[in-house]
């Protein structure tokens, strides 16, 4: 009996320690500055978008977190997207980020430049996007792979009836390809040959 709870506990250990090196490299391939611009160049479907991903509130126990910020490259300061994800660690070593909407989001524009982005509000200001998180698993080839569950993700841009996302993550670059369905599963919005991929131009990992 004693030499059971030993290897349950030598268990225990072993996963939570896998687990919390899956998100330390999450986090490393997460972090930076994010550009379409090579895919946009070869592919006139694609427009040369922007994406930035800083890590906020590194005081907290609860995540990490994360400001994004997405725009066209040519409006820059005005981004059509700005979130806050919330990596949690799960029971079968994968990783959930769940995605939050922010208040008045054009008054943080640009905060993923700041020392400490999103300083002026705090996580119970955010607006849960239930049904939105992502599940992503590390591969046997080190990069991530993922995406949101069934029809749970609702939206109504564009006559949408849910939303889903599909992503993977690399070390360098990103591949995210959001889309948009209607109650017949017609896709209403969103690329529609394949994700947007985001070549990786700066990482902002030791800023802060």
């Amino acid at each position: 009996m004693r030499l059971l709870i030993i290897l349950l506990f030598l268990t225990h250990i072993s996963s939570s320690s896998f687990a919390q090196n899956y998100m330390n490299y999450l986090v490393d391939y997460m972090t930076g500055s994010f550009s379409s611009k090579e895919q946009a160049e070869n592919d006139s479907n694609y427009f040369n978008i922007e994406l930035e991903m800083v890590q906020i509130w590194k005081d907290r126990t609860d995540g990490p977190w994360f400001y994004i910020e997405q725009a066209v490259a040519e409006s820059k300061d005005k981004p059509y997207r700005q979130r806050v994800y919330q990596l949690k660690n799960r029971d079968d070593l994968r990783i959930e980020s769940i995605v939050y909407t922010i208040p008045d989001p054009l008054r943080f524009a640009g905060d993923y430049k700041k020392e400490f982005p999103l300083l002026r509000i705090t996580p119970d200001s955010l607006t849960l996007r239930e049904g939105c998180e992502v599940v992503l698993y590390m591969t046997d080839n080190g990069y991530f792979e993922g995406g949101t569950v069934d029809k749970n993700c609702r939206s109504d841009l564009h006559g949408a009836n849910y939303a889903t996302s599909e992503v993977i993550i690399y070390n360098d670059k990103l591949i995210s390809w959001d889309r948009g369905f209607d109650e017949n599963g017609n896709q209403v919005w969103g690329a529609t040959e394949g994700g947007y991929i985001f070549k990786k131009k700066l990482n902002r990992l030791k800023k802060g």
